[in-house]
């Protein structure tokens, strides 16, 4: 499967246009992180576009993403691509075997938390977002209190990498397809 066949099951299966720019900063996050580790870019990508299509069509733990699996299949999705997606959730308990297992949920939350950063911003910019602001509002358990802080600071470690490290990463790898974010 290729970009083009994976974002257009994304838009098959995602009609929220937050989602979709959800999907599209995790991907971003995923290559990145597939530079820093010797993994596929394409590959990694894959996983971060396609890590929450079926939200939409199975938005609980006991639906989303096991029955969402089925459907890549069908849909030619390659098999690592589809563990890594199925291991990002907790609940699942799958052992993240691979880097790529271990950077979907190191980024996908912190992808949203950085969005949420953004936001507040008088610019609304991504270039006005630095560790430095990020640290600050993860202290401040009433912004994007939906934001678990404990699943940011875990990937990080997960990573290996420092927590400055990891969330700069995502930053530059955020700031790369902004005008794609609205968060130009």
């Amino acid at each position: 499967m290729d970009r083009d066949q994976a974002m257009a099951l994304l838009r098959q299966y995602v009609k929220n246009e937050n989602l979709i720019k959800h999907c599209l900063a995790v991907e971003a996050a995923m290559r990145s992180y597939a530079r820093r580790f010797g993994g596929d870019p394409d590959l990694w990508g894959l996983a971060g576009l396609l890590h929450d299509f079926d939200w939409e069509i199975h938005p609980n733990a006991e639906q989303h993403p096991r029955e969402g699996a089925p459907i890549l299949r069908a849909a030619g999705v390659p098999e690592e691509v589809i563990y890594t997606i199925l291991a990002h959730a907790d609940y699942l308990n799958l052992e993240r075997k691979s880097w790529m297992d271990k950077a979907l949920p190191a980024v996908d939350e912190l992808t949203g938390f950085i969005v949420a950063v953004a936001l507040v911003r008088p610019s609304r910019s991504l270039r006005d977002v630095d560790v430095a602001a990020v640290k600050k509002k993860m202290k401040d358990k009433a912004f994007a209190r939906a934001v678990r802080r404990e699943d940011i600071i875990n990937g990080a470690a997960l990573l290996g990498v420092s927590l400055d490290e990891h969330i700069q990463t995502v930053i530059d790898a955020m700031r790369e397809i902004a005008p794609e974010l609205g968060l130009a």
